[in-house]
């Protein structure tokens, strides 16, 4: 983050005061805006993609916000007002849509636009795409694994004299935004992060007191130390700061049907009965 943003400690306003240097503020508060919108255990991951977007842009220029993909789909300007999903990333958010587009744009300014894509959950090296035609022995190819992830493949001539490539893992490597999005996450954590101008603040709200009570209690039997779930919670902050203080616990399986509880809770789901039910029955 120090070397991404120049943060020591990131947090939501110094990120909101970098933005608008780099993107302007119609950008801003329509990124705050999509923000405000998702869920406050999506909040941090939202933030993230903003975080990819101020490097990015300080990379390839503003110019990037009016730059069509292809020649045919919206611009990215467009995208974000839209917040009209676009392949490949109707999976994702908008903000998390264009934090993969411009890594993906910053990796191919960089490197050259990828050959093929390979799925790095298999560590298999050897000939995991096809060759273009006009491949040659010993030539680099970029490929391409992850939103701004990019590694070379090395062409190489087989025994029975077949072309074909091996991965050089060594070569793996990120574009500076997605860098910053997944060091903003890491570094941040879930929060809270409150945002200039929000009022009232989310965060202030109180919770249910017995659920939080027995998502409290069913943390300490399993592992969690009183310094990780703090002081009885009260409010939707407090949840907040317990699950990031416990986030090495409720990544684990065991912890998941926790998480969901939890998660519950903090966003004020009509699902909270449910999940507790799950979580006892356990």
């Amino acid at each position: 983050m120090r070397d991404l943003l120049g943060e020591e400690r990131p947090t939501a306003e110094t990120l909101v005061g970098d933005a608008r240097a780099e993107l302007g503020d119609e950008r801003v508060d329509r990124c705050l805006d999509l923000a405000l919108g998702a869920a406050l255990t999506r909040r941090s991951a939202e933030l993230a993609a903003v975080a990819a977007l101020v490097v990015g842009t300080r990379d390839l220029g503003t110019q990037w916000w009016g730059r069509t993909r292809g020649g045919k789909l919206p611009a990215p300007d467009e995208v974000l007002g839209t917040a009209l999903a676009i392949e490949p990333w109707t999976d994702l958010t908008a903000l998390e849509m264009l934090a993969a587009w411009i890594a993906d744009d910053t990796a191919d300014a960089l490197w050259g636009p990828p050959v093929a894509e390979v799925d790095l959950n298999s560590w298999q090296a050897e000939d995991r795409f096809a060759l273009p035609e006009a491949a040659r022995p010993g030539e680099r190819l970029v490929v391409h694994f992850d939103a701004g992830g990019r590694l070379d493949a090395v062409v190489t001539r087989r025994p029975d004299e077949e072309l074909g490539s091996n991965l050089d893992f060594h070569s793996l490597r990120y574009s500076r935004p997605a860098e910053a999005q997944w060091s903003w996450g890491v570094a941040a954590g879930l929060g809270p992060h409150r945002l200039p101008g929000e009022d009232p603040d989310p965060y202030a709200r109180e919770v249910e007191e017995d659920a939080a009570g027995i998502l409290r209690d069913w943390a300490v039997r399993h592992g969690a130390t009183l310094e990780q779930v703090g002081e009885p919670w009260r409010t939707v902050g407090d949840v907040v700061a317990a699950i990031e203080r416990a986030d090495w616990m409720w990544r684990s399986g065991e912890w998941f049907g926790w998480w969901r509880g939890a998660s519950a809770l903090v966003d004020d789901s009509a699902y909270l009965p449910y999940r507790l039910e799950e979580l006892t029955a356990g």
